[in-house]
């Protein structure tokens, strides 16, 4: 919120002088609201995606109806009602629950809203925008998830690969857009990566995470559960499982969707694991010889989310800033491999099916999103005249 703050205050509301072209006239740019916006937020980030997209639309003179996820509704409430305490004008955030089919298509299907704010699956996403291309023109502002690639070369250090690797991948589960979830391995370095890697795996801990010695917590429903079952199934077909792979109903985790982080190697190019998104704690790994091969595999995809390197040769980082086809890109972060954008440092929007606009939350031109342009032109001569003649 402060960050959206200082950028309306340092673009002066958007409003900006420009040419004048006659002597007598003075033109300017503002920009305006929309009007009333729809922000239809995600379960796995309740409170900053929530906040980003609704502080969005409402620094910019827009009001808002907000729909949270159905699985995780009370943050939302909570922002809410902190809002209205905090002096909102009555009307300007309005909140509203239930699921996506009966509330999120009253939203959608609105004439009344101007604009769409949402953060989901590309399924839910290209719903919105088949239904919003049938009426009026509409501003939609989407991020709809990745299949977020890393690659390893010969030159990396591979200790830091395997760390930022294993956070991207396993970390809330795996229940991120930006989780990491192929992993292209240089041939010659493939073994050794690959028996640090289900190392460090095996160390993780899962179950509940009011804990801080937990390292992975549950998934968030029954279906992400079932998802995981049928995706564990079909790696053990197609492909070999190298760690993980099984529900937890050990103790206290059989009141909970608790499930193995999962590694799988060995799938076929095409496979459906590598290319749509799971949002389950699995990772994927494929080898590869030259370094163009990987980056063309990293491409070969729909998404364009996130994308992560690790290697120490300045000419394979140059290439692959230059090549992949990605809006947030990580070179050797451990923090990391493919997540962890914070708003202002690493703008977050993503290419191809992954976003609508290219224009990333957290970053520069995320406001002016949520405006529309007015040409304003004064003659002056005639107020001048005006004033003569009083």
């Amino acid at each position: 919120m402060r960050y959206y703050t200082i950028g309306m205050e340092a673009n002066r509301g958007y409003i900006v002088d420009t040419r004048s072209a006659h002597p007598d006239e003075r033109s300017k740019s503002v920009m305006k609201p929309y009007g009333v916006w729809g922000v239809i937020s995600p379960f796995n980030f309740p409170a900053a995606l929530t906040i980003g997209m609704c502080t969005g639309a409402l620094l910019t003179g827009n009001t808002v109806v907000l729909k949270p996820a159905s699985d995780t509704p009370i943050t939302g409430y909570l922002f809410a009602e902190i809002m209205m305490q905090a002096g909102l004008p009555a009307g300007a955030l309005n909140f509203i629950t239930g699921s996506g089919t009966t509330i999120g298509e009253a939203i959608v299907q609105n004439r009344m809203v101007s604009g769409i704010a949402f953060t989901g699956s590309k399924v839910v996403g290209d719903r919105i925008l088949a239904e919003s291309h049938k009426m009026k023109s509409r501003i939609i502002i989407a991020e709809l998830g990745g299949k977020n690639p890393v690659v390893v070369t010969e030159n990396a250090d591979l200790d830091d690969a395997v760390e930022g690797i294993i956070r991207a991948a396993f970390g809330y589960s795996g229940q991120k857009c930006s989780a990491s979830s192929r992993v292209y391995v240089q041939k010659s370095i493939k073994k050794n990566f690959t028996e640090r890697l289900i190392q460090r795996t095996n160390e993780l801990s899962v179950g509940n995470p009011v804990s801080a010695k937990i390292f992975m917590g549950p998934l968030i429903n029954s279906a992400a559960y079932l998802k995981y079952q049928k995706f564990s199934k079909l790696a053990s077909r197609y492909g070999k499982v190298l760690v993980g792979g099984k529900i937890r109903r050990d103790g206290d985790l059989k009141y909970g969707f608790y499930v193995e982080p999962m590694i799988v190697e060995g799938l076929s190019k095409g496979n459906r694991m590598l290319e749509e998104e799971l949002f389950v704690p699995i990772l994927c790994i494929a080898e590869y010889s030259k370094f163009y091969e990987a980056l063309e595999q990293c491409n070969n995809s729909e998404y364009g989310l996130t994308a992560g390197i690790y290697s120490d040769s300045e000419k394979e980082i140059k290439i692959f800033l230059q090549d992949i086809q990605a809006g947030v890109v990580y070179v050797n972060r451990t923090l990391g491999a493919t997540t962890g954008a914070m708003v202002g440092c690493q703008s977050f929007g993503g290419w191809k099916s992954s976003g609508t606009t290219g224009k990333g939350t957290g970053g520069t031109y995320y406001l002016g999103q949520f405006l529309k342009e007015q040409s304003q032109t004064i003659v002056v001569k005639r107020f001048e005249d005006r004033r003569k003649k009083d």
